[in-house]
């Protein structure tokens, strides 16, 4: 059981992170290879300043962090280990989701 400050700090800020649409897609992309801001905006369809929001929570929340490269600046995921955590978590859901166990689930609902 999680009790201690610190370890449900981290969880509410992944949780914060992945709360929003845009910002799960870009996670994501990010997965795949990192990226700038540009090619991103253009990758989700979403304008640079609406982008530069989400990023800018992305970093805040400890996910992504920028890289220099010369005048530009490169977007990625903060830790390789993200993009296992980001697949384990969709692969997770979808197989709690399509694993009813309820019987009647749909008449109630639930599960």
């Amino acid at each position: 059981m999680l009790t201690v400050a610190p370890d449900i700090e981290v969880l509410a800020r992944f949780g914060r992170a992945l709360a929003d649409p845009i910002r799960c897609r870009i996670l994501l992309a990010l997965r795949e290879a990192p990226a700038y801001p540009s090619d991103l905006a253009d990758k989700i369809g979403v304008s640079r300043t609406r982008l530069s929001n989400h990023l800018a929570c992305l970093r805040d929340c400890g996910l992504v962090v920028t890289v220099p490269d010369g005048r530009r600046t490169r977007y990625e995921l903060a830790d390789e280990r993200l993009g296992h955590a980001l697949d384990d978590l969709r692969t997770a859901v979808v197989a709690v989701a399509t694993d009813r166990t309820c019987p009647d689930a749909d008449e109630r609902d639930c599960c």
